[in-house]
């Protein structure tokens, strides 16, 4: 699923592709942009920039025209040579962006605007985004500063669903929370009052780490637009490149203790956490008791992978 080092990655790829190039056609099965397109005509542009901002793919075209995405579950932006053939279906195209060497074109993208400066400014969610973990001079003590207020301002917030709240870190998906969560031994469903100053740091630290791990292929020249899955152990084995997350039933790989997971927040999302290497931390009006079950005993040998 499309997270924050999925988006940069694949700004970084388009700007290569695209940046300095005139469009020469472009095509929506979108109405929304078609009408955009018709008053203001993308052909004859210049490609500005591309940038990822968290999750959002923004490309920035001459004359204030802007084309602002978000790929939520199932989106993506795939580059093309001109007249390669697609990997999926016509029907699944919402924007194809060709210039004299490339087509860019994105595939089932929910969110598609056309902005000005201004308008965006205005009236996106985009500016409202909190640091963006992977933007140049981004910093863990920056990114502490903003979990600290959010956490004074929400103490009864689980940390888990404040992880995937853009408007704190931005660039964090489900995948990272579970894992930035177990590097830090807290429990996901802890309220924000619970959460140390330290495990603030490890995790904020360990979202920088990985997520910049995970977009060092195409940093050279080329232009790379798949990177394979991601990782966040140093295990060179495909099937042990996560910790905790999707692993449900199966052993914790520091303690041997079974993963769990469980729906959580609004949208429910799914979190998968280790019941020993995680302990449920109350605070003053919660249960002792762990929200889920009893621990599951420790099974097998313990085993270390390095992290």
């Amino acid at each position: 699923m499309p997270e924050g080092d999925t988006i940069y990655r694949s700004a970084r790829a388009l700007g290569k592709a695209l940046e300095g190039q005139i469009i020469t056609a472009f095509d929506t099965g979108l109405a929304t942009l078609a009408s955009v397109n018709d008053d203001k005509p993308l052909v004859g542009r210049t490609v500005d920039k591309v940038e990822s901002r968290g999750k959002w793919l923004l490309i920035h075209f001459s004359g204030d025209l802007i084309l602002v995405t978000h790929m939520l579950m199932s989106g993506s932006w795939h580059l093309y040579r001109t007249g390669e053939k697609w990997w999926m279906g016509r029907n699944r195209m919402r924007v194809a962006l060709s210039t004299e060497g490339w087509q860019a074109v994105a595939f089932n993208v929910p969110i598609a605007e056309f902005h000005t400066a201004r308008s965006l400014e205005r009236s996106s969610q985009v500016p409202k985004l909190g640091p963006d973990v992977l933007a140049e001079g981004f910093t863990v003590e920056q990114g502490v500063a903003r979990l600290r207020e959010y956490g004074q301002q929400h103490p009864d917030a689980e940390i888990a669903v404040v992880l995937l709240n853009q408007r704190v870190l931005a660039g964090l998906g489900n995948v990272y929370k579970s894992e930035v969560a177990f590097a830090a031994g807290v429990n996901p469903f802890r309220a924000m009052s619970t959460i140390t100053d330290q495990e603030m740091d490890i995790m904020v630290d360990r979202s920088h780490k990985w997520l910049k791990v995970n977009v060092l292929d195409g940093a050279g020249d080329g232009i790379v637009t798949y990177s394979g899955n991601r990782r966040t152990t140093n295990s060179g084995n495909r099937e042990d490149r996560l910790w905790v997350y999707g692993r449900q039933g199966q052993e914790c790989r520091r303690c041997g203790a079974l993963v769990q997971m469980r729906k959580q927040g609004e949208q429910a999302r799914s979190t998968y956490w280790c019941p020993a290497c995680q302990p449920w931390v109350p605070t003053a009006t919660q249960s002792s008791a762990a929200p889920v079950g009893k621990m599951l005993k420790l099974i097998g040998p313990r085993r270390k992978v390095g992290c």
